[in-house]
């Protein structure tokens, strides 16, 4: 074998050596990113019926209503409860609406100041279909922090 082809034998061994470097490289690189994105390696497991029936249901339960009171939110079942849970809790928990037992003058002056200090948008004619709701549903309570106290025995204290 004369020095020329024995100098390409040499290129062409490590040309093929480069070639399945870079391949193992390029392999490691794209499971790395692949990690990446789906940690869990969701895209591997085998779904089964049972998990797509689940959430079918999960989603038909978005508006389910069980006893009159909506499941997902708590709030009541009553004519306007679709608008408060589309308008409402997008931004904060019903729970928070519940316990804001407000009238009407007191409910929109909230919604002024929620429009104005926390980017709360127009609400257009649903305005008046949530506030009905909210007094109707969640007016305010006539008791105080608490319960009166009633038939109470009490005692003197000994000194």
């Amino acid at each position: 074998m004369d020095n020329q082809t024995q100098f390409k034998q040499q290129i062409k061994t490590i040309y093929r050596f480069l070639l399945v470097v870079f391949a193992v490289v390029g392999l490691i690189t794209v499971a790395g990113i692949y990690l990446i994105v789906d940690p869990t390696l969701s895209a591997f497991r085998k779904v089964e019926k049972e998990s797509t029936y689940v959430t079918i249901l999960e989603e038909e339960d978005e508006d389910l209503v069980k006893n009159g009171i909506h499941v997902r939110t708590g709030f009541i079942d009553a004519e306007g409860l679709m608008v408060v849970v589309n308008n409402c809790t997008n931004c904060h928990s019903a729970k928070l609406v519940m316990q804001n037992r407000m009238n009407q003058e007191r409910w929109i002056a909230t919604i002024r100041w929620m429009q104005e200090t926390q980017n709360l948008w127009d609400l257009g004619g649903n305005e008046e279909i949530i506030v009905n709701y909210l007094v109707t549903n969640y007016p305010p309570k006539k008791k105080g922090r608490r319960a009166v106290l009633t038939n109470i025995e009490w005692y003197e204290l000994q000194d």
